[in-house]
């Protein structure tokens, strides 16, 4: 079962999505197709960070943010990791030298979580003392369940060191509501997301309405907390779910917390118009902008997340 999705016909079609994305054969086979390279460049400009760095240049005439993340995960040896630091170290410099107002998101399996929590630790330490010399924010991703309390733990050592460092929690896991409590004693600088990856029902809701209430409750709460912290990025509101946005921002605005107090993230290529409305109401809106050759397993996540978008890659098959 898919969190958030009850049994329905979409719900299997997610399910088999989220199956689909974790297999070997289909990383390697499906990217070799020109229709599937163009059905991914829906949700990104290109595999390259030159690409990702002329679209957030682009959006920032919008007055839109951006947040850059190279796709990639799990990676097995310590070389590989260190290759992954020494990347988003020339990305900070990139950004810095360009002007833009972007930071950068990264998954500790790309640094080498799964060879020791240590070799995580250091790698993001790294990467977090460069942002704050230049001035930048680092973002830590939440990967599958598995990984929830490893990821807490090098973000919280990361944190002991510098505070320009967010984590990401999503409203689908049970443990959430207890992860926030925890966090809110030391930061506000979450990134709240729905959740993309497939999950049994007594580690994640099982059903979208409860996902959805859910995910409200912890906005509310996250984005009242960050009246009290001062020096930190600001809390983000990850969805797409324009009505929920909408109900989160009539709440703060009850509330008279200000609109660029907290953020609204939303994928490049997806609610471009809304993205854009936002942005002009005074909300503070960042896109992020994924690129990179290993993006898959990321872009089939996506297309399980809204099934419909299957669609845009049966068009595309058939309009070669």
């Amino acid at each position: 079962m898919i969190a958030g999705y009850g049994g329905s016909t979409m719900a299997l079609m997610r399910n088999a999505l989220l199956r689909a994305s974790r297999n070997p054969w289909l990383a390697s086979t499906f990217p070799k197709y020109r229709f599937a390279r163009a059905a991914a460049r829906r949700f990104m400009p290109g595999t390259t960070v030159d690409a990702a760095l002329d679209a957030a240049a682009t959006l920032a005439s919008q007055r839109i943010s951006a947040v850059l993340t190279q796709l990639g995960e799990n990676v097995a040896n310590a070389g590989a990791a260190d290759a992954v630091v020494e990347h988003y170290l020339d990305v900070l410099e990139l950004i810095g030298g360009r002007g833009l107002d972007a930071q950068v998101s990264i998954k500790l399996t790309q640094l080498g979580l799964d060879i020791g929590d240590d070799v995580a630790t250091r790698n993001l330490i790294a990467l977090v003392e460069r942002a704050a010399a230049r001035g930048n924010v680092v973002w830590v991703d939440m990967e599958d369940s598995s990984y929830v309390d490893r990821t807490l733990a090098v973000f919280l050592a990361a944190l002991d060191r510098h505070p320009n460092v967010g984590i990401c929690l999503q409203s689908y896991l049970r443990r959430t509501d207890a992860d926030l409590d925890a966090l809110l004693d030391r930061t506000t600088a979450v990134r709240l997301v729905k959740g993309a990856y497939r999950e049994p029902p007594s580690v994640a809701f099982p059903d979208k309405r409860t996902v959805d209430e859910n995910y409200f409750r912890l906005a509310c709460r996250l984005i009242e907390a960050a009246q009290t912290y001062t020096g930190q990025p600001s809390p983000v509101i990850g969805t797409h779910d324009v009505g929920l946005i909408a109900r989160i921002a009539a709440h703060a605005d009850a509330a008279n917390i200000d609109r660029g107090a907290w953020e609204i993230d939303m994928l490049y290529g997806i609610r471009s118009a809304d993205q854009a409305r936002l942005a002009a109401a005074g909300h503070a809106v960042r896109v992020l902008i994924s690129y990179g050759e290993e993006w898959f397993p990321w872009y089939v996540r996506r297309l399980a997340e809204r099934p419909a978008n299957v669609w845009f890659v049966v068009r595309s098959l058939f309009s070669r």
